[in-house]
C-alpha cells in the first residue's frame, strides 16, 4: 500500500455549485479507484473558481453598506471554499466508498498555511481567481485598479498573489487523522495563508496558494510514497498544442529543469504543476506522477502519465 497525496485540478471540481456536485460524482470515481487498490489517500484540491465567486458575492454584499457589513477578507473566502468543496468531495467520496463496500471515514481540516510576509510574490501577483472574463470585462476591471490577465488563451481572469508556501499549521492534527485510517482532504485551495505576527497570532493574507506547491510541500512532510498531480491531460507535453507536440512519460530531474529552461510549460497552467513535481521528487527521492483523472489508477500502476523520477 502506497501513502499517496493527490492534488485534484480544476476539472475535478467545475467552475460553479451545479457543475461542481455534477463534478464530485465522477471524480470519487476514481479516488475511491485508488482506495480500492489499498492506497492510503489524501486529498488536496484547487478553489480557484470557488473562492473567486466567493469574494465576489461578499464584495456585493458589502458594497452599499460597509459599516452594516465589513469587508471580507481573500483569506476568509479561501476558508469558506475549503469547507464548501470538502463537504461536496466528503459526500461524494463517502457514497461511492459504501456503494462499493468500502468502510472508510472521510474528513475536510481547515487548514491554514503559513507565508512569508516578504514573498516577492505580494509585489507580483500572478494566481488566477475567479470566473472567465472578456478582453472588455478585464479592461474595465484594470482601468478600475484591479490586477487582471489573460490565463492560457482561456480568457482573462483576476490575479492576486501567490506566495509559496512554507509551513502547515494543521500538520499535526493531519497526521493523526491519518493514522487513524481516516481519507483527509486538506490543504484546500493550497491553504488559508497566513503570516506569523507576535504573541503567536496567525494573520490571514490577501493572497492564494497554488495547491501544486502546497501539495508538494505536504507530500515531503508526511513522507508519502508518492506526489499525484491531476489535470486535464494524460501526459505533460513538449511545444503543446504545436504540430510537434510531444508527450512525456518518464522524466528525469534534470531533463525536466531542462524543459522549464526552454520556456516549454505555461506560467499559471503546467509550469507550477512541473515545478511542485520537481520539488518533491528532489526532496524526496520519490517520484510525482502527472496525469488525468480519469488516468490516474492506470498512472499509479505504472501505464501511463508524466513520471518525474527523483
Amino acid at each position: 500500500m502506497a501513502k499517496v497525496v493527490v492534488a485534484l485540478g480544476g476539472n475535478a471540481l467545475g467552475n460553479n455549485l451545479i457543475e461542481q456536485m455534477a463534478a464530485v460524482k465522477e471524480t470519487a470515481k476514481s479516488i475511491v479507484d485508488l482506495v480500492a487498490e489499498g492506497h492510503e489517500v489524501i486529498l488536496v484540491h484547487g478553489n480557484g473558481p470557488q473562492a473567486g465567486m466567493i469574494q465576489l458575492a461578499m464584495d456585493e454584499l458589502t458594497a452599499d453598506d460597509p459599516t452594516k457589513y465589513p469587508p471580507v477578507p481573500l483569506s476568509v473566502c479561501v476558508a469558506m471554499s475549503q469547507t464548501y468543496i470538502g463537504y461536496d468531495l466528503q459526500n461524494a467520496l463517502r457514497e461511492e466508498m459504501l456503494h462499493r463496500n468500502i468502510h472508510k471515514p472521510v474528513i475536510t481540516v481547515a487548514t491554514q498555511v503559513v507565508v512569508d510576509k516578504a514573498d516577492p510574490a505580494f509585489n507580483k501577483p500572478t494566481k488566477p481567481i475567479g470566473r472567465f472574463m472578456t478582453k472588455a470585462e478585464a479592461d474595465q476591471l484594470a482601468n478600475e485598479g484591479v490586477d487582471v490577465m489573460e490565463d492560457a488563451g482561456r480568457g482573462y481572469r483576476r490575479v492576486v498573489a501567490s506566495p509559496k508556501p512554507k509551513e502547515i499549521v494543521e500538520l499535526e492534527t493531519i497526521d493523526t487523522l491519518l493514522k487513524a485510517d481516516q481519507l483527509v482532504i486538506c490543504c484546500g485551495g493550497g491553504g488559508i495563508p497566513v503570516i506569523k505576527q507576535e504573541n503567536d497570532h496567525l494573520q490571514g493574507v490577501a493572497a492564494v496558494i497554488d495547491k501544486d506547491y502546497c501539495s508538494a510541500l505536504l507530500a515531503a512532510t508526511i513522507d508519502a510514497d508518492m506526489l499525484v498531480i491531476l489535470t486535464a491531460v494524460e501526459k505533460v507535453a513538449l511545444n503543446f498544442g504545436k504540430p510537434d507536440q510531444k508527450e512525456l512519460g518518464e522524466v528525469s530531474i534534470a531533463e525536466m529543469k531542462q524543459y522549464i529552461a526552454e520556456g516549454h510549460f505555461a506560467p499559471g497552467s503546467m509550469l507550477p504543476k512541473v515545478e511542485a513535481g520537481l520539488s518533491f521528487a528532489a526532496k524526496s527521492g520519490k517520484k510525482t506522477l502527472i496525469t488525468s483523472l480519469e488516468k490516474a489508477k492506470d498512472g499509479l500502476a505504472g501505464k501511463t502519465g508524466t513520471v518525474i523520477v527523483g
